[in-house]
């Protein structure tokens, strides 16, 4: 095959998974799922750390005294 058939198939091939993708995210089927994940971020979620307590409270030390945020003067 010559470099002109190859780019000519290529750029065919291309055409189409775009048309594919387009169909694909345009379809009716998809409308649900695409709505709820453009939700996402203004829907209010609980976030809980690595250690159990919810974001924004900080364990008290070994002494019972608060730690210090990042950020703040200790």
């Amino acid at each position: 095959m010559e470099a002109g058939t190859l780019r000519g198939l290529f750029t065919l091939f291309m055409f189409l998974a775009f048309l594919g993708t387009f169909l694909w995210a345009w379809s009716s089927r998809r409308k649900n799922d695409f709505d709820s994940a453009a939700n996402l971020p203004l829907e209010h979620d609980e976030f809980v750390s690595v250690d159990g307590l919810p974001t924004g409270i900080v364990p008290p030390d070994n002494n019972g005294q608060e730690k210090a945020r990042q950020g703040e003067d200790e």
